[in-house]
């Protein structure tokens, strides 16, 4: 297991930052492109495109090729309408990272590190401020990825203890995130830190209903009158608690975010 330690975020790490995150979504285009593909809708097409070319061409070799050209384009449009979406991410709150997830916001950000470069990120921001519809005394788990060649050595789930104990200490009620239907191993890592599945619903977008791109929502509630750690709040150095985990904050810190 590689060492590494989760600390707050700093001004420096900000490109660094936005490259992780931005590395691990653009992992997710091959897995939604196929998602798409699936969709009835999406197999009629294609069925009946083959079959109208097969009978006017009365050749096999016009109707496959104009199915992997109808293909290719799919891809390439899937591509880019995920890369925009992963545009907006870093124009929204990643835009200003100290600004978003400064103390001043009641939000923190950390990342992990490792072999001298950050190999890890996560924030937490207040439901209110975040725009969700959840009430005050709620957080909003944000912006969680791990580089690929770090992945399995429980950084992720240092992180989203790290999280977790922020809004415990901070006397907060609950923690939720939302994962998208292809965010396959962030919600098998969620879900082993004692998220619950909350809800789910798809896209309020035209998009969204035509690829059917559901998200699902998930909820870790907090007793904050217990002060056991959080689980997987342990860095991998000796299996205590990193100083920079510490956070000295009124449980009252949570209440009114608005």
């Amino acid at each position: 297991m590689v060492p590494f330690r989760i600390r707050p975020y700093r001004d420096s790490d900000y490109d660094a930052v936005r490259e992780v995150f931005a590395a691990g979504m653009s992992e997710h285009a091959p897995a939604l492109c196929l998602h798409v593909l699936r969709r009835p809708w999406a197999l009629l097409l294609l069925g009946c495109t083959f079959c109208l070319l097969l009978a006017s061409a009365r050749s096999l070799l016009l109707p496959v090729l104009a199915l992997t050209l109808l293909l290719a384009l799919a891809r390439h449009l899937l591509g880019c309408a995920w890369g925009a979406y992963i545009q907006r991410c870093l124009d929204a709150d990643l835009r200003d990272i100290g600004a978003a997830y400064g103390r001043g916001a009641g939000a923190r950000f950390w990342v992990a590190e490792a072999d001298e470069r950050v190999v890890g990120t996560v924030g937490v921001r207040p439901a209110v401020a975040d725009g969700g519809d959840g009430g005050d005394g709620e957080l909003v788990l944000k912006r969680m990825a791990v580089r690929r060649g770090y992945r399995g050595q429980g950084i992720g789930a240092a992180l989203g203890g790290a999280a977790l104990a922020f809004a415990r200490q901070r006397g907060c009620r609950a923690v939720v995130l939302n994962a998208l239907m292809v965010q396959r191993e962030a919600r098998a890592l969620c879900e082993r830190l004692g998220f619950r599945r909350h809800r789910q619903f798809v896209l309020p977008t035209v998009y969204g209903h035509l690829a059917n791109c559901t998200v699902t929502t998930y909820r870790y509630e907090l007793d904050s009158s217990s002060g056991a750690p959080a689980p997987g709040s342990m860095s991998s150095q000796g299996g205590k608690e990193l100083p920079d985990h510490q956070v000295h904050s009124s449980p009252r810190d949570c209440q009114g975010h608005r």
